[in-house]
Order: C-alpha cells, then structure tokens, then sequence
C-alpha cells in the first residue's frame, strides 16, 4: 500500500507577480545599470517569458473547466416537430386512423453529479497541482533566462576587454618585429628570429579574430534574448565591473526547498496522489439528480394552458458492473506513477545539493584564482617597471621593455578571464539555489 507523504506550507510565491520572478534586487548587488536595463528588457520582451505566461493563463482556464465539472447543469433543449401516424396503431378492438399533428417541446433540463464521494473535488484540486506544476515551470523559466543572459553580458563584456587588451599587444608585437627586422639588416641576428616573431603575430591576429568571433556570437544570442535583432547590446566597461565578497561558505540543506525542480516535483507528488483516491473512487456507484420542467403541447393556443405543463425530477444511480479490468488497471497506472514521482522527488533532492555544493565550489575556486591572478598581475607589474627602470639607465634594451610590457598584458588577459569567472560562478550559484538573494537567505527560504 502507498502511503502519501506530507509537505511544508506552501510558498507565497504564486501570490507575487512576474516582475518578481526577475528578482532584480538580487541583480542590483553588481551595481551596473546596463544590466538591470537589459533585464528589464529581456522581461518585457522575451517571447519564452511570454509563452510561459500564457501556458499558466491556459491552465488556469483548465482548472475552471474542471471546477464547472462540481456545478449543476443546466441546459435547454427544446422541439419542435410534425408527427405523421399511419392507422396501424391499434388498441383492441379500436383502431387509430391516420392523423398528423405538431408536438412543441419546451423543457429545461437540470442535471447534477451528486459528489458523495468527493471524486470532483479531488479531480479539481488534481488540476490545482497541475497549475501549480506550470507556475514553478515558468518561474524556472525566469531564473534560466535571466540567469543565462547575464552569463552571456559578463561574458560580452570580457570579449571587449580582451579585444582591447588583444590590440595593445599586436601594436607591441608589431613593434617588436620592426626592431628585429632593422637588427636583422644590420646583421645583428638571423632570419630565423624575424621568422619568428612574423610568426607570433600571426598567432595573436588569429586570437583576436577568435575574440571578434565570440563577441558577435554573444551579441546575436543576446538578442535572441531581447527579441531584438537590430539594436547593439547596452554593457558596462570591464573596469566598472565589482566582485560580490563575502557570500555565505556553506548553506543548509533547506536551500533547495525554494528551486522550482523541487516545488514541481512536490507539486506532482500532491497531484498523483489526489488521482490515486480518484481511481479508487470510480469503483463506487454515482448518483445523479435529474429533473425537467417546461412546457409540452400539439397546439399553440394551449401552449401555456396548465395542462401542458411538464415536470418530473428523480435520482439516477450507476454502478458498472464490468468494464474489462479498465479501473483496475487504471487505478494500478496511478499508483506506478506516484511511486515514479517519489523517485523523482528524492533524485531531484539529490540534485539540487549537488548542483548547490558544485556552485559553491565553483565560485570558492573562482574567488581564490581572481586573488592570485591580482597578485600574479601586480608582480608582473613590477617586473616591467623594473625593466623601464634598467633601460632608463642603459641596463636593457628597448625590445626588453616591449617583451616585458606583452608579458603584463598576456597576465592582464588572466586576471580578466579570472575576473568574468568569478562574477559568472555568482550567477550559477543563484541559478543552483532556486534565485534567491543569496545575502538574504533567512527571508527568502
């Protein structure tokens, strides 16, 4: 026997409108307004937001068809007809002679399931958890979007930097290989040391055509996101951009109470088992309350007499009595398939910690590297200045201080990269916990 589990209160989100679905205060801990206004965009425009939308208007029409199913019914059907007898009718002796004559029916027919069992009831709160199913599905929906557009802003953002950063080394590159051409005409060295360096060039051409490529990638996913294919991405320079610090290092298990996956899972849970009651139920006989009243007559001037009035009412039970093993069958289905969900249930439980352990490891790994690569590029620094400071006293050449200053730049484009890593781990340990403000975790779980 299948035993239902029981479930927390439910969360007020469904009470909260689509806006905050976005969570843009969350959004607003990276202080930059390009973001913010992109987001706002991507709400008002994105069309998957908008099909979400509309799949939960659509089951709420659902959930309204099935509560219409718990009313009384109440229909008019009315008649109107000539009726053509032949003079075979007979009774005894008296024989009918053929006649014809019109028949007006007017009735008003009422009819009504009386739920003695709760079984319309039980379909109905079955169609709520449906509903409920759908709502976590396009609040997912919201937490996905936003949290993977904003990847992708990070990401754009980090392409321009490096382009930029790509571009001061070329220009060195290129200035290097000058010098070693003119040494190379005054025999200073060999034609293998400019077949080098042409060769090196070569190389960091062929990365910055890899940056453009990625960036005009980025822009046209972008406004994929935005439904907008014309207008250029809004985005913020690299060296506006701030590190969220100090989130929490660990977090409770009840974390993932608040992910969509795992309220839909609930949800399903909820809604399987109000189906298994209702198989079980369809064993047992229904009742139905009829009754008509209207108004028969063959004349129309005594359509309205007293004597056409009509009226009858009574009870109609029903009991199957055999039907091929279908509600055994059907009723074996549901219980399948609430066990299924059970499964599901913990394996997504399962998940959500993983997924919330791994993003926790991520932007622990993330924050560590941005650290060292500070470091790293501040000692590179000093390396270079260093070398400025041999060459101002004739300890170094000028092609010494030019490789010096591509070395910075090449750790420059690490501390960039480490940078973007860390701000983008944020974004996935928000996805991992269901979009909650990760700052605020006791008002939000």
């Amino acid at each position: 026997m299948v035993s239902l589990p029981t479930f927390a209160k439910d969360s007020p989100i469904e009470e909260k409108n689509h806006i905050e679905y976005m969570n843009i205060q969350w959004w607003e801990k990276y202080k930059d307004d390009y973001l913010i206004d992109n987001l706002l965009k991507l709400y008002k425009n994105n069309y998957d937001l908008k099909n979400a939308e509309l799949m939960v208007k659509e089951n709420e029409q659902i959930v309204k068809v099935q509560f219409a199913n718990e009313l009384p019914k109440l229909n008019f059907s009315g008649e109107l007809y000539r009726n053509l007898q032949s003079s075979m009718q007979q009774f005894g002796d008296m024989q009918i002679p053929s006649y014809a004559q019109y028949n007006y029916y007017l009735p008003l027919t009422m009819s009504y399931e009386v739920d003695i069992w709760g079984t319309n009831r039980l379909k109905t709160k079955s169609i709520k958890q449906q509903l409920e199913i759908i709502k976590q599905l396009e609040r997912a929906t919201y937490i996905s979007l936003s949290s993977d557009f904003s990847a992708d802003y990070f990401n754009l953002i980090k392409t321009d930097e490096m382009i930029n950063i790509q571009d001061e080394i070329i220009q060195l590159q290129e200035e290097i290989l000058a010098k070693i051409k003119d040494k190379y005409e005054t025999g200073l060295c060999t034609i293998n040391e400019v077949l080098s360096e042409e060769k090196i060039l070569t190389k960091l051409n062929e990365e910055k055509n890899s940056y453009i490529k990625t960036r005009d990638i980025l822009i046209n996913t972008m406004r994929v996101y935005l439904a907008d294919s014309e207008d250029n991405i809004d985005r913020n320079k690299y060296e506006y951009l701030i590190i969220l610090e100090n989130l929490p290092s660990e977090y409770s298990t009840k974390i993932i109470e608040n992910r969509p996956d795992y309220k839909q899972e609930e949800a399903n849970i909820k809604r399987l088992g109000f189906d298994v009651k209702v198989a079980k139920r369809e064993f047992l006989p229904k009742f139905i309350i009829f009754g008509q009243i209207g108004l028969n007559a063959y004349h129309l001037d005594t359509l309205f007499n007293r004597q056409s009035q009509l009226f009858n009412a009574g009870v109609l039970p029903s009991l199957d009595i055999f039907s091929g093993g279908r509600k055994k069958a059907f009723l074996k289905l549901k219980k399948l398939e609430y066990e299924e969900a059970l499964n599901n249930y913990q394996k997504t439980i399962l998940t959500g910690i993983k997924e919330v352990n791994t993003g926790l490891i991520d932007y622990n790994e993330a924050s560590k590297n941005y650290k060292e690569s500070i470091k790293r590029l501040e000692l590179q620094n000093k390396t270079y200045n260093l070398v400025k400071d041999k060459y101002e006293i004739g300890a170094a050449s000028n092609l010494d201080v030019l490789y010096a200053k591509e070395i910075y730049l090449a750790v420059k484009k690490e501390e960039v990269s480490n940078k973007i890593n860390s701000l983008i781990s944020t974004i996935s340990l928000y996805k991992s916990a269901g979009g909650i403000d990760l700052y605020n975790l006791d008002e939000d779980i």
